[in-house]
């Protein structure tokens, strides 16, 4: 079985941070506000929010010696509003939870993941630059749920918003052979102005930046070498924090995201699945969940699908399993005077 892609599992942990948070249950009150990192909402929302930025930027610096490429991804989650309708005889009618053939739904909001690639630039001495659009369409999916004979009991429909904006990369010579690069992000979706839920659902949340190169090596901007220093405490990040990812030396990709991570981020090989609580220890939620009532996790299994998941992902875990939650030494090191 291939390793999994370590900048994959970190890019993938910081886009679901926060998505649902510990007791995992549409009823929590921590659960009433979410999205809450990487949001990049409607600029005419944030000229009368200062605080809610409408863009994000990320500048880093990269060494170039003869022909290098950039790559850059920019991914997001967009707000889906999932919203239940009961079969009756005068026609399908909004409710807010519905029981069909035994299974019980619950109005809430979902996600979707979105990326947007940029074209790939030639790193030179002249300098680069690629505007690229950010166009979602407004839809709609329908899911009819049937009871056991067939009968048609309603639907769930999830509907989301049209998002525009754009990805805007530019890059160009700081010192001989370093270039210095800026990716900034814009969300131009049309506001009319409305509650929080209706912002988020015209924002892009979580949002974060992969850049890699080839024939190139990002320098890093939190222990840059000494000739590159100024430069590197020169770039300027809006919302964002820029680490190199991947193997341990490896120079070639830089997740930037909101959430504040060292070099080289791991996920945890005792970690038995994301839990979007990054701020707590799995083995506490672990065990928070293996102690909630039938009535709590039925909730729980309800309200979201991925929460449906790491409930059963948490029910199946084995003894030996739970135990290395508590814990492993990396390494022993040798401390002389």
């Amino acid at each position: 079985m291939p390793s999994p892609d370590p900048v994959r599992q970190i890019a993938d942990a910081v886009l679901y941070e926060g998505y649902i948070l510990w007791p995992y249950r549409r009823s929590a009150t921590k659960n009433r506000q979410r999205w809450t990192f990487g949001g990049v909402h409607p600029r005419a929302h944030s000229e009368a929010h200062p605080d809610d930025r409408s863009t994000m930027q990320t500048q880093c610096l990269v060494r170039v010696s003869g022909s290098a490429t950039l790559e850059v991804a920019v991914r997001f989650l967009q707000v889906v509003e999932r919203r239940l309708e009961s079969q009756t005889p005068n026609g399908p009618q909004r409710v807010d939870q519905l029981v069909v053939a035994g299974q019980r739904h619950l109005a809430w909001e979902e996600a979707s993941e979105r990326e947007v690639a940029v074209a790939p630039l030639e790193l030179g001495d002249a300098g680069c630059s690629a505007d690229t659009p950010i166009e979602i369409p407004a839809g709609e999916d329908r899911e009819e749920l049937r009871e056991a004979d067939g009968t048609l009991a309603g639907a769930i429909v999830r509907e989301w918003e049209s998002l525009s904006g754009w990805v805007r990369v530019r890059a160009e010579p700081v010192v001989p052979s370093v270039e210095g690069v800026t990716v900034t992000i814009g969300n131009e979706t049309a506001w009319p102005g409305g509650t929080r839920e209706e912002l988020m659902r015209r924002s892009l949340c979580s949002t974060h930046t992969i850049m890699r190169t080839e024939g190139g090596e990002f320098v890093s901007t939190i222990d840059p070498p000494p000739e590159l220093r100024a430069a590197a405490e020169a770039c300027s990040n809006e919302g964002t924090w820029p680490v190199l990812v991947g193997e341990p030396g490896d120079r070639r990709t830089v997740l930037s995201s909101a959430i504040v991570l060292e070099e080289y981020p791991r996920v945890a090989p005792e970690s038995p699945g994301d839990l979007f609580d990054g701020g707590e220890i799995d083995q506490l939620l672990t065990l928070n969940i293996l102690s909630l009532t039938d009535e709590e996790k039925a909730e729980m299994r309800d309200s979201d699908p991925r929460a449906r998941e790491i409930l059963e992902r948490t029910e199946s875990l084995s003894e030996e399993e739970i135990m290395r939650l508590n814990g492993a030494i990396r390494e022993f090191g040798m401390q002389r005077r």
